[in-house]
């Protein structure tokens, strides 16, 4: 059955990545997908674009639609949420996915920096969010789902990388005061974090070839946010999810499946909290 026919999309940093399986995901189960991304043209260093990904929708089974976009513009936010209403009719779900990241300490993050990454985070959020919510009133069963950590507000999570655990608790906090602030339009604000490292192109800059065989695939994020979309959004609202979490509430037992490298450890990802306990095949 394809749970998610007819439903309108939009993903934030879709062009590659968590963001390109949770797209490709979603369109298997007949969902219409905006892909919004900066990436209009293809780069060397850094595989696909939104035209790449829109493809990727259609092939999965659903329908796609590029627009570059930088969610740090007010005007290009308006240009594209009117875009995609305009092909599609309105919108169901919203994936704030973009994200920068600079795991330097405080001496060492340049301000420019600092400000990338809280104008994407939670300036980016915030925007994308404010921007969709009139038409995810409209909707049945809407979805906000926001790639951001629990609210575990310990030191250890901020003494490393102050500027970058601001910028994502950042994310958090529009999950937390959003799920209030619309619980009675019923529109759902969740967020969604993985338990490992996810081998994606950050990951690659981060810690190479080693790192990415202690991660898991994109795939068990896009299979936890499936879930998400599917459940009632007038009783789902308001969670801090870990991805496998949510699959193992699903029925999901065999998480080796989604190992880069079968048998490895495990990289536990950061800021999540240490008193969650892993489940069977996590870490």
């Amino acid at each position: 059955m394809r749970h998610l026919a007819n439903k309108t999309a939009i993903i934030t940093g879709a062009s590659r990545g968590i963001g390109l399986a949770i797209a490709k995901r979603i369109a298997v189960n007949g969902a219409n997908v905006a892909v919004l991304a900066k990436t209009d043209q293809p780069n060397p260093k850094l595989p696909g674009t939104v035209h790449t990904a829109a493809k990727a929708v259609e092939d999965a089974g659903g329908q796609g639609l590029g627009v570059v976009c930088d969610i740090r513009n007010e005007d290009q936010v308006d240009a594209a949420v009117a875009r995609v209403v305009d092909q599609f009719g309105g919108i169901d779900i919203l994936v704030n996915n973009a994200s920068a990241i600079s795991l330097t300490d405080t001496e060492n993050t340049p301000i420019k920096r600092f400000d990338l990454m809280h104008s994407i985070n939670q300036r980016g959020t915030f925007l994308m969010s404010q921007k969709c919510v009139g038409h995810l009133k409209q909707a049945n069963n809407p979805h906000v789902l926001t790639m951001a950590p629990p609210l575990d507000l310990q030191p250890e999570w901020f003494a490393p990388h102050v500027a970058y655990s601001m910028a994502k608790y950042g994310m958090s906090l529009c999950v937390l005061g959003m799920a209030a602030e619309f619980a009675d339009a019923g529109i759902a604000f969740n967020a969604l974090w993985p338990r490992t490292g996810i081998a994606t192109a950050a990951i690659d800059l981060i810690g190479g070839e080693q790192m990415r065989k202690a991660c898991r695939k994109p795939e068990i994020v896009a299979d936890a946010a499936y879930e998400i979309f599917t459940r009632d959004a007038r009783a789902f609202s308001g969670h801090f999810c870990i991805d496998d979490h949510i699959l193992f509430d699903a029925g999901v037992r065999d998480f080796e499946a989604y190992a880069v490298e079968p048998g490895a450890d495990l990289w536990r990802d950061l800021f999540v909290p240490d008193n969650d306990t892993a489940l069977p095949g996590s870490v």
